[in-house]
């Protein structure tokens, strides 16, 4: 082995190296030419016999593309006086990583000599190494998960571009797979999926791509496989090495599967528009009698198809900033101030137009993209506010609604304080909209949340109040401090008696309760008098103010006469632009 022990004269140096060797580390002293002049025991040990040590270089134990960096490293020493190579030292028949730090100091006989203290990295890089592989692999069968899906999807998709040829992709989701998970419990159904993944991966071409996306769903990227024929023969055999039963530990299980296919470029040319389709022919596939494919055809569309048309846009409007925030001023019902005024979300798609919200609010609220909308609602809407004041001279509020699935985020009340903190909005100021139905879904939860958002002074409004579970027990049990009649009792009044007898038990209930009223759907004059007459304070709708543009709407606050502002606020979508105080959407993460 290599001897620590050979060392130039001199007591001193004697004594430098001892403490060297006493401090257990990897470590090489060198002259000016990367000889070797002193080795610790583990340094000797790293890289194994070798004899005479004394003029041995230090390249020498190198890989042949580490010796260059090493003499380029010691060329410039003498300048720098500080170095540092990741290299890879030939330990026996192993290839070690190798991590030097080299730097200089004057010898005795006033030549540089180099100190190289070392690491090896074999650990280091085998867990960077495996870090890299989870972010990037399922967990549980070791598939590709949805990361690396999408972007071996758009590196076929350059292929092909290349070589002119189509591929499919199929979405795989297994038939009957709740029943064994809630029947035999979760261990079951993760040993069913392991199963399931290895015969699709055996099935497959080892040119394909398998991933598993979630649940009992798969995809499978099929690199030139997009004729009708191909398709059928290729997915014939998934459904059959499915259909085979399963055996998990005493039980034989049988659950086979369904598959929908889109294929490049007939259908789509970009991943998420693919997948997405793919989606849309399983359920189909699902819904016309399981254990079947199904090849995705714009013939037959539905409109849960073009939901997830939809669906795909919607990520990439996130990413372009296409979202805009609209302002309806609620207004008070006897004098036609404006107190307040409602967020409402817009969307301006560049091919389609304003998409209502009826048809993306949902769809958020499926895929969780509602909780980025919706904490980025309510900053930009509490920073909006305070450029409301400003141009009005006087405290106004703002009124944001919060979906059900938002309410029941761990993070809400975080991204409530985040919101009041950076627009310097007292929460008193802020009226959270929440249906009645949101709170109905777990009232214990309910309870806990609305009593730490009253903790921070927001108050909380039962928007469509009257529609949906009406439970008079909650305006009892919730800190509840705003009652919003829905626009359905207001269409008809004063003529209806049955919806004026709703607004007037609401708005009797209401003065008893010391609760707030807030008539939605107020579109003409005859309505306004018969809600002022029977005590309503506030109410909102066409008649008093459109859903507006930010900066149209400080104009209704900086106009004594508004009223010609307010009836022409819904001016097309995008001409106002956001307010200049407005977050942008694609900063809110």
């Amino acid at each position: 082995m290599l001897s620590s022990s050979i060392t130039p004269p001199g007591a001193e140096r004697h004594a430098i190296d001892g403490m060297l060797e006493e401090a257990g580390d990897i470590v090489f002293r060198l002259d000016a030419a990367g000889r070797i002049r002193f080795a610790s025991r583990r340094a000797a040990a790293l890289i194994g016999e070798a004899q005479p040590l004394h003029d041995v270089a230090l390249a020498t134990f190198l890989s042949e593309l580490d010796q260059a960096p090493l003499k380029a490293a010691l060329a410039q020493l003498p300048d720098t006086g500080v170095g540092r190579l990741d290299v890879r030292v030939q330990a026996g028949e192993r290839d070690v990583p190798f991590e030097l730090r080299l730097s200089t100091y004057p010898a005795a006989d006033g030549n540089l000599e180099l100190l190289a203290i070392g690491r090896d990295l074999t650990a280091q890089l085998s867990t960077e190494q495996r870090l890299r592989h989870l972010a990037t692999h399922d967990a549980l069968t070791d598939l590709p998960n949805r990361l690396l899906l999408s972007d071996r999807i758009r590196m076929t998709i350059a292929q092909s571009r290349r070589s002119g040829q189509g591929f499919s992709v199929a979405t795989i989701g297994l038939d009957g797979f709740k029943k064994v998970n809630d029947g035999l419990g979760h261990p079951a159904g993760d040993a069913l999926l392991k199963l399931a993944a290895a015969r699709l991966r055996k099935t497959l071409r080892d040119s394909d791509t398998l991933a598993r996306t979630g649940g009992d769903e798969f995809v499978a990227v099929l690199p030139g496989t997009f004729t009708e024929q191909q398709i059928r023969l290729v997915t014939g055999r998934l459904l059959a090495t499915l259909q085979a039963p399963f055996e998990i530990g005493e039980h034989t299980i049988h659950v086979g599967a369904s598959i929908g296919v889109s294929v490049y470029p007939q259908h789509a040319e970009d991943e998420v528009r693919l997948v997405a389709l793919a989606d849309a022919a399983l359920s189909r596939a699902k819904e016309t009698g399981k254990a079947r494919c199904v090849v995705y055809s714009a013939r037959h569309s539905t409109p849960a198809e073009h939901d997830i048309s939809l669906e795909a846009a919607m990520f990439q409007a996130v990413r372009e900033g296409e979202f805009m925030l609209y302002y309806q001023p609620i207004v008070d019902a006897r004098t036609r101030e404006i107190e307040g005024f409602e967020t409402l979300m817009r969307w301006k798609h560049p091919t389609l137009g304003m998409v209502p919200p009826v048809r993306f609010i949902p769809i958020a609220e499926t895929n969780g993209l509602i909780n980025l909308l919706g904490a980025w609602a309510l900053k930009a809407a509490c920073v909006q506010l305070k450029q409301f004041e400003e141009a009005a001279q006087r405290p106004l509020y703002i009124s944001v609604n919060i979906s059900p699935r938002q309410f029941r985020n761990d993070r809400f009340l975080d991204v409530l304080d985040d919101a009041l903190a950076f627009s310097g909005v007292s929460g008193a100021q802020l009226v959270l909209e929440i249906t009645e139905g949101t709170l109905m879904i777990d009232p214990a939860h309910a309870e806990t949340i609305l009593a730490k958002m009253a903790e921070r002074r927001a108050r909380i409004a039962i928007d469509d109040f009257g529609t949906g579970y009406s439970s008079l027990a909650y305006l009892k049990r919730f800190p509840i401090s705003v009652l919003k009649i829905d626009r359905a009792f207001i269409r008809d009044l004063p003529a209806s008696q049955k919806d004026g007898a709703i607004c007037n038990a609401v708005l009797d209930l209401a003065k008893h309760l010391s609760l707030s009223v807030v008539a939605e759907g107020v579109e003409t004059e005859a309505q306004l008098a018969y809600l002022n007459e029977r005590g309503c304070q506030y109410v909102q709708g066409y008649l008093t103010g459109k859903p507006m543009a930010a900066n149209v709407a400080v104009a209704a606050l900086t106009e004594r006469h508004y009223e010609d502002v307010m009836r022409a606020a819904d001016v097309p979508a995008g001409v106002a632009g956001p307010a200049r105080h407005e977050p942008q959407l694609r900063a809110v993460r």
